[in-house]
């Protein structure tokens, strides 16, 4: 089982990185210890489907760069999530269901441009 994965962000993103994976997605954020909060960043829990609840990290990285390939895969209700990543203006690119047969899936861009994945859970 994954603790967490991390997708980085500049200095002065986070509100940002907020209003996507808490405003958008749903995820509570999640406090961060103290020498480690100085860093910048925010956390977030992502809830579990059929399994127990993981983490989110986001973290400031000086020499950012979006994550375009490389990217963390979520678990979800995938039509719900699609839905509202559309209503909040981000693109829903949908995967061909030829790539993984009985897997429905979608690609979609983070506030600060990061590649992220939601399979139906």
């Amino acid at each position: 089982m994954i603790h967490h994965v991390q997708v980085a962000c500049p200095a002065g993103a986070e509100d940002a990185q907020r209003a996507f994976y808490t405003g958008v997605l749903g995820w509570p954020e999640l406090p961060k210890p103290l020498l480690l909060a100085q860093r910048g960043g925010c956390w977030f829990r992502v809830p579990g489907v059929g399994g127990p609840d993981g983490e989110l990290h986001v973290g400031v990285e000086e020499d950012f760069r979006p994550a375009a390939k490389a990217h963390p895969g979520f678990a979800v209700d995938v039509d719900a999530t699609a839905e509202a990543v559309a209503a909040a203006e981000h693109r829903v690119v949908w995967a061909d269901p030829a790539e993984i047969p009985g897997r429905r899936r979608f690609h979609t861009f983070d506030a600060v441009g990061n590649r992220i994945e939601f399979l139906q859970g």
